[in-house]
């Protein structure tokens, strides 16, 4: 091979030059962009995803009984369908293999207080209880690391305790409709009534409210409707959304002696929350 006269090699070296950091980003793994903090979603009531997207969220209050449950996990299995599950603590203490079958299908758990009181009549202290209470029986029941979203007792969130409950480390998710289900058959409710009330309220991040267990011994109609939801959500062209993924990076952890309000719960050692 003919060796290189001074030109060329000043040409090569120059290539090289110029590629080397082209070739050096190439070299590295790519990464996706890092979720927002859960942080980013405090100081107000969510009800609606920040999404552009035609996805909406399946969401399950529980705090009766477990009448029906296997019916609805069975469903979002065999549809593949994303969902969280807000139980209350009393209901995590009372029905803890229902509350772990929920976890264990990969499907998020939420925080809907303790003991479902009118948040509106709790002062600062007692709302951090039922939060961190609540906190507890999940973790305990359901064997993983709850969401980081709180879900106010009768869609009460008043801005005060709205900054107690971010104080914890938790954005409020309240929902966007409610299918009403709850209601029931022996009070004139229809699962029929229930799959219109979500279908209307499709658009994208929208958050739907239902109901698992039965707190008058009926038909869980929620459980009848949730086939017929899944399937007018997707005739229309939406998706659904994972609540996991709107749950943000983990937040710095403090222990629960530095709360900023007095609680009978803060020599728990095991609570998660954000400085």
């Amino acid at each position: 091979m003919r060796p290189l006269t001074a030109s060329a090699a000043l040409k090569a070296l120059l290539v090289t030059l110029l590629l080397a950091p082209a070739l050096a980003l190439a070299a590295l793994p790519s990464r996706a962009a890092a979720p927002s903090p859960v942080s980013d979603l405090f100081g107000k009531e969510v009800r609606l995803l920040p999404t552009e997207r035609p996805v909406v969220a399946l969401t399950f209050n529980a705090a009766w009984d477990e009448a029906w449950i296997g019916d609805v996990l069975a469903t979002l299995r065999r549809e593949k369908v994303p969902a969280a599950f807000f139980p209350t603590g009393d209901f995590a203490d009372r029905h803890p293999r229902a509350v772990r079958a929920m976890a264990e299908g990969g499907f998020g758990l939420g925080n809907h207080s303790y003991s479902h009181p009118h948040f509106e009549r709790l002062d600062p202290g007692e709302a951090a209880a039922e939060v961190l209470r609540a906190d507890r029986a999940i973790r305990r029941a359901g064997g993983v690391e709850p969401l980081p979203f709180f879900r106010f007792p009768y869609s009460e969130a008043p801005p005060q305790q709205i900054a107690v409950v971010n104080s914890l480390g938790f954005a409020d998710l309240e929902f966007t409709t409610d299918t009403k289900g709850y209601v029931g058959a022996s009070r004139g409710m229809t699962a029929g009534e229930a799959v219109r009330r979500a279908l209307e309220a499709l658009r994208p991040g929208a958050v739907i409210q239902m109901h698992v267990g039965s707190d008058d011994g009926g038909p869980v109609l929620d459980a009848e409707a949730l086939p017929r939801i899944i399937a007018g959500a997707r005739a229309r062209g939406y998706g659904f959304a994972d609540l996991r993924a709107y749950a943000g990076r983990s937040c710095p952890f403090i222990r629960s002696g530095q709360l900023p309000h007095a609680t009978p719960y803060s020599a728990y050692p095991h609570v998660t929350l954000c400085a």
